[in-house]
């Protein structure tokens, strides 16, 4: 699973507008343009209430919230061309804002006031720097830097402020960082994981589940909560059984395997000879005994693994960036987004929307809720927030979907 997804167009002449908006308004952005409501967080059930009880979102008159965004524009560039690389960079924190904006934009509709401040994260000594930027230190709430290798010593630096702090993109383990005011709002491998243990123990029930290995060492940032979560789950009642795959051969497998129920094997590489070769063969076996795969959540940007294969293999994968673009929030949002912006969202807008519309509503309320999101679910375009307190950590979104291969599509099964 990488960080972030940098396959995106070139930048429009629209988008470089956009770049240089930000340029001048890099110091702040008070009271965001409002345009309709595209997207209404989810709330538990409740009773109808009262006349007197407090309503969820009140129109905020007075209060102002800062809100700080930290993203590798590479202004620099501008004027010299930006390579490649750069290039992506920007194309994605101009796409992360202008869903980001929106969204307040939304919420400023119904009353509540923001003071937006986008900085420019574009290399280390940038981001030092703004550790001791006065107005990033009056910031309410701040997100970014983006890249977990400026996020680490931006947290450091900064670790004098108790507000809490958004990783926005990265699904790098906030244990890297071990940083108490921390929300990881990409669910880390760990939780992928831990994810797919819980599918298949409470839905599944297998008596076995095997793991096929390709002998990598880093498999086992997979592997490892996979069996604790399983072996949690079902008290040791279902056994795991790793097996290292060499060259394919999976006979020796054949004597453990039934006839009858189906055979749930894990994958966890993203090695494309290992998998090319093991899943063949995993074909192969399944002509003659039932078999239920589950794969690494990166599998879904494979272009090598054809959709037939892996719907024969009654493939599973979970992902926490699947959005459903029939439902008519999604449509309401693309809408609303091309009327703004003249051009078509991705998903890095996506994720800015949900992000920013999930902690901008804690934000414009009375209380101090953006300080206990674990009190708060979500359920944005891409993914639900379902975020975990964790002593030392921070705050980590755990929820991720489970797919399966449908139709030579990936289709939502819990």
């Amino acid at each position: 699973m990488t960080s972030v997804r940098n396959h995106r167009p070139p930048l429009s002449g629209n988008k470089w507008f956009f770049l240089f908006a930000i340029l001048l308004s890099a110091a702040c952005s008070p009271k965001v343009r409002t345009v309709p409501v595209v997207k209404k967080p989810v709330e538990k059930p409740a009773d109808k209430p009262k006349a007197a009880d407090k309503p969820v979102l009140k129109p905020i008159e007075a209060k102002t919230t800062v809100v700080s965004l930290i993203l590798p524009l590479m202004l620099d560039n501008v004027r010299n061309g930006y390579s490649s690389a750069d290039l992506k960079k920007a194309n994605m924190s101009v796409e992360y804002y202008q869903g980001f904006k929106l969204a307040l934009d939304s919420l400023a509709n119904q009353g509540a006031n923001f003071k937006l401040q986008v900085y420019d994260g574009k290399d280390g000594a940038a981001i030092h720097s703004l550790v001791a930027n006065p107005q990033l230190k009056g910031s309410d709430l701040i997100f970014g830097p983006v890249f977990p290798e400026d996020l680490r010593p931006f947290l450091a630096t900064f670790n004098y402020s108790r507000k809490p702090i958004v990783s926005p993109l990265s699904p790098a383990s906030p244990a890297l960082f071990n940083n108490q005011n921390l929300v990881t709002i990409t669910p880390p491998l760990e939780y992928h994981a831990k994810g797919a243990a819980t599918y298949i123990t409470a839905k599944l029930k297998p008596k076995k589940v095997f793991i096929l290995n390709s002998g990598f060492s880093d498999e086992k940032l997979y592997t490892s909560p996979f069996k604790r979560t399983i072996d949690s789950l079902s008290k040791h009642k279902i056994q795991v059984v790793p097996f290292t795959v060499v060259r394919g051969n999976l006979t020796p497998l054949v004597a453990k395997l039934s006839s009858q129920e189906q055979n749930i094997f894990l994958v966890p590489s993203t090695k494309q000879a290992f998998l090319m070769v093991t899943l063949r063969s995993l074909d192969t076996l399944s002509r003659k005994y039932p078999v239920t795969l589950f794969g690494h959540p990166n599998w879904e940007k494979f272009a090598f693994l054809k959709a037939g294969l892996l719907q024969r293999l009654n493939t599973h994968i979970t992902s926490s960036d699947k959005v459903d673009y029939k439902s008519a929030e999604t449509n309401t949002f693309i809408r609303n987004y091309r009327r703004a912006y003249h051009t078509e969202p991705t998903d890095f807008a996506i994720k800015g929307f949900d992000e920013g519309f999930y902690f901008g509503q804690l934000l414009a309320r009375e209380d101090d809720s953006f300080r206990r999101p674990e009190q708060n679910l979500y359920k944005g375009l891409h993914n639900s927030f379902v975020l975990e307190k964790r002593p030392g950590l921070g705050w980590i979104n755990t929820h991720v979907d489970i797919l399966r291969y449908q139709n030579f599509d990936l289709k939502l099964v819990q």
